[in-house]
């Protein structure tokens, strides 16, 4: 799948990445030149410009694109390039900051696909510490671990396995499958994997490519 992420901070960087590592192809629109040096410098092919304005997408062919995310730091800025994603046909996905408030989210939510609140997570971690709670555990799960989907080609070794076939590495396990334009499902160890479906596997970051190999073949 194609996608179009606007912002390289925390992260859209980190969204970038995971998307690129399950195989995906991921455009970047980004106007920090430092930012831009450091996706350039990881491979990612950048667009510079401000993401607010039909002219950072020229070079785009947006209608080719499955779905954009406005991920920067900045509410407006997200929102407008989502408008401009949604003008040509891409699946949106806004970015709201750490000023979240019932009436913002009600505010953008019917305009867009999805809405996502990065710091929602880390504000429970803070409330966790401050309780006493042991928070590191939950930290290293999320630092260490990754929710990775995966679509099954007609010529991938998966195809004809069943999920307990599949030879995937000692941290990854197969958490949902679907068959093709079905919603995700936990499946049966005896469920047949076909071309076409998805599997959602959680994977240690450094694993992914065993994964990949295992489900889609060597690249």
């Amino acid at each position: 799948m194609k996608f179009v992420i606007v912002g390289y901070g925390r992260v859209g960087a980190r969204t970038a990445r995971i998307l690129r590592s399950e195989g995906h192809e991921v455009l970047l629109v980004e106007n920090d030149q430092e930012k831009v040096k450091r996706a350039q410098t990881e491979g990612f092919e950048v667009h510079e410009g401000d993401g607010t304005t039909e002219d950072a997408f020229e070079g785009i062919d947006l209608e080719t694109v499955d779905a954009l995310g406005g991920l920067t730091g900045d509410l407006n800025s997200n929102f407008a390039a989502c408008m401009i994603g949604k003008h040509h046909g891409c699946r949106t996905v806004l970015r709201i900051d750490e000023d979240y408030r019932e009436e913002i989210y009600e505010k953008y939510a019917d305009d867009v696909d999805e809405v996502i609140y990065p710091e929602r997570l880390g504000a429970a971690g803070a409330k966790t510490a401050l309780l006493g709670g042991t928070f590191n555990v939950i930290a290293d799960l999320t630092e260490n671990l990754q929710l990775s989907v995966f679509e099954i080609g007609r010529d991938a070794p998966a195809v004809g396995k069943r999920v307990s076939e599949v030879d995937l590495p000692p941290s990854a396990r197969i958490y949902a499958h679907g068959r093709s334009h079905d919603s995700l499902t936990i499946p049966l160890p005896g469920t047949q994997i076909d071309s076409g479906d998805r599997v959602a596997v959680i994977v240690e970051t450094e694993s992914v490519p065993g994964v990949r190999e295992a489900l889609l073949g060597a690249a």
